[in-house]
């Protein structure tokens, strides 16, 4: 490999997608003289615009897929190499690129993303959603078909389920309530009116909605319907490979072939259980199964022992990290979640190999408000840690964990909702010895507060509450709240003015 070497960065840095950008940006603005390479395999990057502090831990900050040639004008030392990785050699320091060139180095950052976790592989009919190119793949399928199963529990599903119009949704989630990744079944019911609601858009009167608590058995389902009036939308750059952002489905038509706009039945508790076609289905044994027939391209029999026929399947059960060509020929030890472990400066097990975003699993021991959630916010903040480790690490400066890894926090939508996530927003290992408190006024907001010990360790925030910031400082100053008790909530309480 030696002799091949084009050339030797002092940087490399793979992956275009948040972390590797960010990354990018940061080791070229502390050190603006050093060679910075960028390997990517699409044309275009994914960029952090709009960028703002609201708190102390918490930020916003839109994505936004640029040329590559935006950064390279931005840095003139930024060398940005169009090719996917091929291999990687750590004891010789270099890098092997699909179309057979070599590249050394004398630091690398790994930010090669995570790909979805799909049901079954190669099957044409099970899409997998997690970049713009299969969103728009999706796009051109739904607007053909009439009834679709989503599977899976976390941010796209849920995004999906709400935004796809003119087409029957079959949702199913492996859960008790929808959304569990993020919220407790709580937070679900207080969203759940909003599958069957009215769309802000939409100028229709608003419908009351029903709304129910008890819990639907396992096999049994809810039926949310509501008409609603279509909306166009102009169409996204496509690339290849970057994850999809909280607000992906902007500018992407979700409209299916049937008049009914707005049909979404939630399977709970369940799994997909076996995946097959119409002539399977025929040369099926079982007699309960030909019934079920008609004319679908493809069957989904789930766990409850319930089958639907649909046009296709989507599948955004999570994400498995992206460590393919990394791993061959090397000895970088790998977290249980698949990730490659990196220690409290990002650095991989492996000598000047770091890693930040999806691909990576935090190895370090961790503040007991913080975890690991596979998101952007993490792998910008990621990115951005593991450029100043890298830089500090040739300047010979120390360098501190960052503060954002003191407490978790994450801002985005749901169901048009704003919705925050501070600290131990689930309970997340914790124990039966914590408590919650809870106000939820119907259509406008819910707030969680999690409690452990009388001091505030996490919280859920949907809607306009204005509470995050006061929120942050209780959990982050850990503040025995006893004495506050069932108040703290209490909506005729400013409880800003108490903790200013």
């Amino acid at each position: 490999m030696e002799n091949k070497k084009e050339k030797t960065f002092q940087f490399v840095v793979v992956g275009g997608g948040i972390a590797g950008v960010t990354c990018v940006e940061q080791l070229s603005s502390q050190i603006p003289s050093a060679d910075v390479a960028l390997i990517t395999a699409g044309p275009h990057i994914k960029a952090v615009t709009n960028y703002k502090q609201v708190s102390r831990t918490l930020e916003e900050f839109d994505v936004e897929e640029q040329p590559s040639s935006v950064l390279e004008e931005k840095f003139p030392n930024l060398t940005i190499i169009h090719s996917a990785v091929k291999s990687l050699h750590t004891k010789s320091h270099c890098v092997e690129t699909a179309d057979g060139r070599v590249f050394g180095y004398k630091k690398l950052c790994i930010c090669s993303g995570a790909r979805p976790k799909l049901l079954t592989q190669d099957n044409p009919y099970v899409l997998g959603i997690r970049d713009t190119d299969s969103a728009q793949e999706f796009q051109k399928r739904l607007s053909k078909a009439k009834r679709i199963v989503i599977v899976g529990n976390g941010g796209i599903a849920l995004e999906l389920v709400y935004e796809v119009e003119g087409c029957e949704v079959i949702w199913a989630v492996k859960d008790k309530a929808i959304g569990n990744t993020f919220f407790d079944a709580g937070a679900a019911q207080f969203l759940i009116p909003s599958l069957e609601a009215d769309k802000p858009q939409a100028a229709a009167p608003c419908k009351r909605p029903r709304f129910t608590t008890e819990e639907a058995a396992p096999g049994g389902s809810h039926i949310f319907t509501a008409d609603r009036s279509s909306q166009a939308y102009g169409h996204g750059p496509t690339d290849s490979g970057s994850a999809l952002g909280p607000d992906w489905h902007e500018g992407i038509a979700l409209r299916g072939a049937e008049q009914v706009s707005h049909r979404v039945s939630v399977e709970y508790q369940c799994e997909v259980e076996k995946i097959f076609t119409c002539e399977e289905l025929h040369k099926s044994p079982e007699q309960t199964l030909r019934t079920e027939c008609g004319d679908w391209p493809v069957y989904v029999r789930l766990t409850n022992a319930q089958t639907f026929g649909c046009d296709f399947v989507v599948s955004a059960t999570g994400v498995v990290p992206n460590t393919e060509p990394f791993l061959q020929g090397n000895t970088f030890v790998v977290a249980d979640d698949g990730g490659l472990q990196v220690d409290d400066h990002m650095m991989t097990s492996e000598a000047d190999v770091y890693a930040a975003g999806d691909v990576c699993t935090a190895c370090w021991e961790q503040s007991p408000l913080w975890q690991q959630m596979r998101l952007w916010t993490q792998a910008r903040q990621m990115g951005w840690y593991a450029g100043r480790c890298m830089a500090a690490h040739i300047l010979s400066e120390p360098v501190e964990l960052d503060f954002c890894f003191e407490l978790f926090s994450h801002i985005t939508k749901f169901f048009n909702y704003k919705v925050v996530l501070l600290g131990k927003f689930n309970g997340q290992g914790l124990g039966p010895d914590h408590e919650l408190l809870v106000r939820c006024t119907k259509g406008q907001e819910y707030v969680k507060v999690v409690l452990s010990g009388g001091r505030m360790v996490g919280a859920v925030l949907i809607g306009e509450t204005d509470l995050e910031e006061t929120f942050e400082n209780l959990i982050l100053n850990q503040m025995d709240l006893t004495p506050y008790g069932e108040e703290l909530l209490n909506p005729d309480i400013d409880i800003e003015d108490y903790f200013d």
